[in-house]
């Protein structure tokens, strides 16, 4: 089954010293907010859309489980590998679950806006 959302493979260059995953040039807007969430074990964050901002999502320890609905489509991403990047889009309406001991960061194209935020999911 093919994704109708977006993810990037980033490069990781291993060897015995450990693995190096790089992200340059591999997202389709300018980051200028970066922000991570942890501490988060079993909950459940996000429950919006936005009018205008972009992400990129990287599970950078851990596991999280990514519900994404675009009003069309809607389905489970799981992200577990920190050189896998998830797209969304300002459509997307997506929650986070959080497993134990996560850290997800967050690369944003805008500053934090909240009157930008669209709260109320697809059908309700």
């Amino acid at each position: 089954m093919t994704s109708h959302f977006i993810t990037l493979q980033l490069p990781t260059f291993t060897d015995l010293r450990g693995s190096l995953t790089v992200l340059e040039n591999a997202l389709p807007f300018d980051v200028v907010r970066m922000y991570w969430i942890h501490e988060a074990d079993g909950q459940i964050r996000g429950g919006h859309r936005h009018t205008y901002t972009r992400q990129a999502l990287i599970a950078m320890r851990g596991r999280i489980s990514i519900y994404m609905n675009d009003g069309v489509s809607e389905e489970v991403i799981e992200l577990s590998q920190p050189n896998k990047c998830l797209l969304v889009e300002p459509k997307d309406w997506h929650t986070m679950t959080f497993g134990p001991d996560s850290i997800l960061m967050v690369l944003s194209s805008h500053t934090y806006d909240r009157s930008e935020y669209i709260d109320l999911p697809y059908g309700g």
